[in-house]
């Protein structure tokens, strides 16, 4: 399998020779620019102009706090690399816990989940076409905290201090079955990583262009742009009002259909209701359509309500035939109205045919 080289740095390293870095054949470089609401790395100006001097592919990375406001992160990242990224400047979201917890507390997993969707959906909107993903553990992968269809840089250190050669000889990992784009492999003496393509086929991917990749899928990201009411009775399909990336243009702004055939699909939909009592159910299942024809529906999920919020993500993979469209359709079983606060839908799609 191809790949290449690359590191990662912040306030804790000096000032990089980053053409030397290159003479020893590193390809991409990554730097951390912000952390929460309000904090800029004080070396990112300084580390990110020489990695793109270099000629490295770029990228930098926002370490998230998410019991805090995702509104707010996202534009404090946004703020920090706008002046940067260019064409081939790539996103990352360092998603972990600190040892104390401090930056998870009072967060279920859900709710890390869909927050972490929606800082990828927000910077995705401020920079279309270029590539956001997520550096993360496999812990966060076994909590649930990451949608499906995310470029994965996965951090495992199995020799502590180790050389390229080292990680290239190795076995791609694959963390609860979510083979990374980018394994950083030791952090000694640096952050050192390897990405699963060629450098031209890493260029090709940061600039957007799939066509060095083997069968890359399409992303879809799909939301609300406001909360709406879902009455007793009746199957409702979700109307998803922001758009903040569909690359197969399969998603009419303000409609339903989120996928069509010929195609396979995996992601997942997270909700938050708010209004269901406490044990009352809202289900939850895909409908395939053909226009506006009902042809076929899948299995049913059921949503629990909770005294304090109903979230739940919904995982949606399927094949779809060619004609038919997919949504989400939702039925609330309770007697009175259900808010439906939010619905963030991530899928990756292969078209077929």
């Amino acid at each position: 399998m191809a790949t290449c080289r690359g590191m990662d740095v912040s306030a804790h390293q000096g000032t990089q020779d980053w053409a030397a870095h290159k003479n020893d054949g590193v390809v991409f470089a990554f730097a951390k620019a912000s952390e929460g609401q309000h904090t800029r790395d004080p070396k990112f100006e300084n580390h990110i102009t020489g990695i793109v001097k270099a000629g490295l592919v770029p990228g930098a990375y926002h370490f998230a706090w998410p019991n805090q406001d995702v509104a707010q992160e996202a534009a404090n990242y946004i703020g920090a690399v706008r002046p940067h990224a260019k064409k081939g400047f790539t996103h990352w979201l360092d998603l972990e816990r600190y040892s104390d917890g401090r930056n998870y507390s009072g967060r279920s997993a859900a709710q890390i989940r869909t927050w972490v969707a929606s800082w990828i959906a927000a910077v995705r909107k401020a920079f279309p076409g270029q590539r956001v993903g997520i550096y993360t553990s496999g812990d966060d992968l076994a909590a649930g905290h990451v949608p499906t269809g995310i470029p994965l840089w996965y951090p495992a250190y199995p020799w502590g201090a180790a050389p390229y050669s080292k990680a290239e000889a190795a076995a791609r990992p694959e963390p609860h079955g979510r083979p990374p784009l980018v394994w950083q492999f030791t952090s000694q003496p640096l952050d050192r990583s390897i990405a699963y393509l060629s450098e031209a086929g890493l260029r090709a991917w940061a600039a957007g262009d799939t066509s060095e990749e083997d069968d890359m899928p399409q992303y879809v990201n799909l939301g609300l742009a406001k909360p709406y009411t879902l009455r007793p009775g009746g199957w409702d399909s979700i109307e998803f009002t922001d758009e903040w990336t569909d690359e197969t243009g399969d998603h009419v702004t303000g409609g339903s259909v989120w996928a069509r055939g010929p195609a396979r699909f995996t992601g997942s939909i997270s909700l938050h209701l708010a209004g269901l009592p406490a044990g009352a159910v809202v289900q939850a299942r895909m409908s395939e359509y053909n226009g506006d024809t009902h042809q076929a529906d899948h299995p049913i999920h059921e949503i629990i309500g909770t005294a304090d919020g109903t979230f739940a993500v919904i995982p949606l993979t399927k094949r779809l035939g060619k004609g038919h469209g997919m949504r989400v359709r939702l039925l609330n079983q309770a007697k009175a109205p259900v808010t439906v606060s939010s619905a963030v839908l991530t899928v990756v799609v292969w078209k077929e045919g």
